[in-house]
């Protein structure tokens, strides 16, 4: 998938998060469905920071401010960022990672993404500064370059959608 194509699904993601918003009433946004598992509040919580910071390893893959690495990802992640899906079964968020994880109300939520959708359009022109060797390394996929950072941006997004 093109650059381009990558900012148009991940712009159409969040719309449809947006528009979600508009439609969940707050008792539902918040509620757990059952212990161990994400209200529709801390999925919107762990999506958008997540994207945020890919947004920010993307930018400082184009800015050339990652380290400099010239092997490519494993075979597994190149197939899951070609294919735009993780592997069937339950993922594990990172410890790390799922720490980020709190609820968000539905007001925050929308202005987060907001403001995550204006800064697409300014690291989209940062493209023009691409390079494959600039690469920051993910939790579980390793190191990724933009163009990796920006594709698992829309498959990770995509992939929350089922649990909304």
């Amino acid at each position: 998938m093109s650059v381009r194509a990558n900012f148009k699904s991940l712009h159409k993601l969040l719309d449809y998060y947006l528009a979600y918003l508009k439609a969940i009433h707050e008792d539902d946004f918040f509620a757990k469905p059952e212990a161990n598992v994400w209200s529709v509040s801390e999925v919107y919580s762990h999506v958008i920071w997540v994207n945020k910071t890919a947004a920010i390893a993307t930018e400082n893959c184009l800015n050339r401010t990652a380290h400099i690495k010239t092997n490519k990802p494993d075979w597994r992640v190149r197939l899951i960022l070609f294919f735009g899906v993780f592997p069937p079964g339950k993922i594990k968020a990172p410890e790390a990672v799922a720490a980020k994880v709190e609820r968000i109300s539905l007001e925050d939520a929308a202005n987060q993404i907001i403001n995550l959708k204006r800064k697409l359009p300014a690291l989209e022109a940062d493209f023009k500064n691409f390079d494959t060797h600039y690469k920051i390394k993910h939790p579980r996929l390793g190191y990724l370059d933009a163009k990796n950072w920006l594709r698992f941006m829309v498959v990770h997004t995509k992939h929350h959608v089922k649990q909304l």
